[in-house]
């Protein structure tokens, strides 16, 4: 790891450090000269901001640093559950006074997902009315198995287009499982009927695709009013009713005061899951939610068929613990290529 990088993950875990504090850290500590020039460097590039003057000088990093910095998921995760270091609270800074300073995606991120979007308009041009329905029924199916399974479903993906397009159920499966999945294809034709319905957001649009998930499933749809845990990780979300509800209000705000339209299907993504803002579902409410923001700005939606579900819950893990969206940013850009690629 460069001295630069080492730099940057010291802050991450230890902000408002002293450059003697941060010199004593790093594996190879440069002499003094190098390290204020590499600090300095950094300033410039906007990854750290500096506090005080001269012997209180301190160093943290910025928002979008904080966000942004790149973290080896693997290495991560090789300690376990309870040696990690982690912010084990919901962090009230994120989404009101971090997020909305952040840019998500690099220049060539955008152009990656600006020209796959230019790809997928081409392709829309030369589709009939009822071409382009029959592309939505095939990601629909995709969508709503591996959306199912992401949460444990063993429903395959012939077996969920059976159920889908015959409704018939499979031998050895749980009528949940079956539901489940009859859900999504129902939350996905409401989005569908009302194409332009989520271009803004609000906690209602997010309240009425929770409740079509969850119908038959015995589970609650109002916002928690009790506490509730997170398989894998020791982040503990909100446990008050009216925070949760505040939380999903500044979500909206923050998602449709962003302009660029892959960061609102991004943001809405995350941040519904790292809210939890109901008992259950919410991670599947999160799937839809975002593809609904993408179908009413006309983008291509995201079926997520080809991302592996212990990759996908170590991204989000990665974004509990510490606010870092890298992991899941590499997912979703690469999801929306591939659905550009295999869909319309």
């Amino acid at each position: 790891m460069s001295t630069q990088k080492e730099i940057l993950h010291f802050l991450h875990y230890n902000p408002s450090s002293s450059r003697v504090e941060i010199a004593n850290a790093l594996s190879e500590a440069p002499n003094e000269r190098t390290l204020k020039r590499i600090i300095a460097e950094c300033v410039k590039d906007g990854e750290i901001i500096v506090e005080g003057r001269g012997r209180a000088t301190r160093y943290s990093l910025s928002p979008q640093a904080l966000v942004l910095m790149p973290l080896d998921i693997e290495t991560y995760f090789s300690d376990d559950i309870d040696e990690r270091k982690v912010r084990d609270s919901f962090n009230y800074e994120l989404i009101n006074d971090i997020l909305p300073q952040v840019n998500l995606f690099t220049s060539e991120e955008s152009e990656r997902l600006e020209s796959a979007h230019i790809e997928f308009l081409v392709h829309m041009k030369t589709l009939s009315k009822l071409e382009y329905n029959k592309e939505m029924e095939r990601l629909g199916v995709d969508l709503s198995w591996k959306s199912s399974q992401i949460e444990g479903n063993t429903y395959s993906l012939l077996e969920t287009e059976r159920l889908l397009k015959e409704k018939l159920t499979a031998e050895g499966k749980t009528k949940e499982e079956a539901v489940m999945l009859l859900n999504h294809k129902d939350a996905l034709d409401f989005v569908l009927e009302r194409p332009e319905y989520f271009k803004e957001i609000s906690v209602k649009h997010i309240e009425e695709l929770h409740e079509i998930l969850i119908k038959e499933l015995g589970v609650n749809s109002a916002i928690r009013k009790r506490r509730v845990g997170v398989t894998g990780t020791n982040y503990r979300p909100l446990d008050n009713e009216f925070q949760i509800r505040e939380a999903l209000e500044c979500t909206c705000k923050l998602i449709n005061n962003k302009t660029n339209v892959f960061e609102k299907a991004l943001l809405a993504l995350v941040l519904l899951s790292y809210i939890q803002a109901f008992i259950d579902g919410n991670k599947r409410t999160a799937r839809i939610l975002s593809n609904a923001i993408l179908i009413a700005w006309g983008y291509c939606p995201l079926s997520f068929r080809t991302v592996d579900s212990i990759e996908y819950k170590k991204a989000m893990l990665l974004f509990y613990e510490q606010n870092n969206i890298v992991a899941f940013k590499q997912i979703f850009i690469e999801q929306y290529e591939f659905a550009v690629k295999n869909y319309f």
